[in-house]
């Protein structure tokens, strides 16, 4: 039997990197929202008879 193992690092970034980290998780947020409204719109779309999915 194969006994999977974890690691946690710890970071410690400066201020510059907080600050670019927080600046690309906000960009992730955006992308993920604006995809699931997509894919929300799509489905309600598909579901009237409009439209279907690709």
């Amino acid at each position: 039997m194969r006994m999977l193992k974890a690691y946690k690092y710890r970071i410690y970034p400066t201020k510059g990197q907080k600050k670019l980290i927080k600046v690309h998780f906000g960009a992730c947020r955006f992308v993920y929202n604006w995809a699931l409204e997509q894919k929300i719109k799509t489905k309600s779309i598909s579901s009237t008879g409009g439209l279907k999915a690709l």
